[in-house]
């Protein structure tokens, strides 16, 4: 059995997948999510997946003929482009997902954050954010998140279910928010005392120069990873996913990776604390 050294023999350790909407365009990637899933499930640990769906999401509003729009890798939602998220996020990437899942052996339960109140979120007021300097950015139908039904996530791990979770949540008006997937994976992974975090990306990890894969991060402490996001060195929607992973570093957690997941030993050797696979981040 495989425990990372923060987790203890009585209860087993949980790891957080996100899997962007990529991932699911990608035969390779879909065959190795789920057996990277069922390595860790082997090994006696619970997982709970969220996913986004980017691309599918941008590919509808193209058939409808609506703009995306973006700021700094961050998706501005208007009260049309909710619908099409709603849609495409439930009614298209969960289903496709679990029955992936399921199709290989893995027990996966799909649902989405306003089941059961999973994930409660508020109206995001505009803010600043890292690699844009045009003023305050309003995100329209986006929402943060301000708590995690953990008792709802436990009893589905408790029954062996693989939670595959949509990124939406609600507020207590009933209010539908699309929330960014690797924030809001960051606040199940803090909220569930997860011991392992793992954004999966076709990317693969973290590079100096992203068409020579020699040039990969194994490792990244918090303070160089700042500095990459300063430089420019980390950009567009890489910088959700590193934000995300310091701000959990400050709150105890210390697995988190950014992995594909073609090769099949990716999440055990990422559990183990090994570097081979992805950039790990670690606060030193």
């Amino acid at each position: 059995m495989i425990y990372p050294p923060n987790a203890s023999a009585e209860h087993q350790p949980l790891a957080i997948i996100k899997v962007g909407g990529d991932i699911l365009l990608d035969e390779s990637q879909r065959i190795g999510i789920t057996k990277n899933i069922l390595q860790l499930k082997e090994n006696d640990w619970d997982v709970a997946i969220l996913h986004g769906g980017g691309p599918q999401v941008s590919a509808m509003q193209a058939r409808c003929g609506i703009e995306p729009r973006k700021v700094a890798g961050r998706r501005i939602t208007s009260k049309e482009d909710l619908m099409l998220v709603k849609q495409v996020l439930c009614g298209q990437v969960n289903v496709d997902l679990v029955a992936m899942l399921q199709a290989q052996g893995a027990n996966a339960f799909g649902c989405h954050g306003a089941s059961g109140r999973l994930i409660v979120a508020e109206k995001r007021l505009p803010i600043w954010v890292s690699g844009n300097n045009c003023g305050p950015v309003d995100f329209g139908e986006v929402g943060d998140v301000t708590t995690i039904n953990t008792e709802l996530l436990r009893s589905l791990l408790a029954a062996d279910q693989i939670p595959v979770i949509a990124s939406l949540g609600i507020n207590h008006r009933g209010d539908i928010f699309n929330i960014n997937a690797d924030t809001t994976a960051a606040q199940i992974a803090r909220q569930m005392s997860a011991q392992l975090l793992i954004f999966v990306t076709s990317i693969g990890g973290i590079f100096a120069d992203m068409n020579d894969p020699a040039s990969r991060f194994s490792h990244l402490s918090a303070r160089t990873a700042k500095k990459h996001i300063d430089t420019g060195a980390i950009a567009g929607g890489m910088i959700p996913k590193v934000e995300a992973a310091l701000s959990l570093l400050e709150s105890g957690i210390d697995t988190i990776a950014i992995a594909d997941a073609r090769n099949t030993a990716t999440f055990i050797s990422i559990a183990n604390g090994e570097n081979n696979y992805g950039t790990l981040i670690t606060a030193r």
